[in-house]
């Protein structure tokens, strides 16, 4: 039996037209979010400009909405990659994540890469959840 591909989208997260990337993609119970930054809807703000902890509540936001569009939250997300264009900031990243997350953290990633698509956007987030796996 085939799972249906199903798109969410969340009225308060920006979604770029078709064609051009889905934030929310659910198949079955498995649900994939595409990497998310600090950016505003008009494509020129960046949220949180200079910390990387404002960012981090910022996108968390971002992910927390679009989970929810697909009938999940943030206690069903299983992994997650940060992409960080300085790894100092990890301290500050982990401490935006206890605000989001509580008993058995999700799985994850750091990479520090040289840069983002806008030099004042300090980390990128993707994630994986599993819908109802946290309830």
């Amino acid at each position: 039996m085939a799972l249906k591909k199903q798109r969410f989208i969340s009225d308060k997260v920006a979604e770029y037209p078709p064609g051009h990337w889905s934030n929310t993609i659910r198949v079955g119970d498995q649900i994939w979010l595409s990497g998310f930054t600090a950016r505003g809807a008009d494509l020129k703000t960046i949220h949180g400009e200079g910390s990387a902890y404002e960012q981090t509540k910022v996108i968390f936001e971002k992910v927390k909405n679009c989970l929810e569009a697909a009938g999940s939250g943030m206690e069903d997300v299983v992994n997650m990659t940060i992409y960080v264009t300085n790894m100092a900031d990890n301290k500050e990243i982990w401490r935006a994540r206890q605000e989001f997350f509580t008993g058995d953290f999700p799985c994850s990633t750091l990479v520090q890469v040289a840069a983002l698509g806008d030099p004042r956007i300090l980390l990128e987030i993707t994630c994986t959840a599993m819908a109802g796996s946290g309830k």
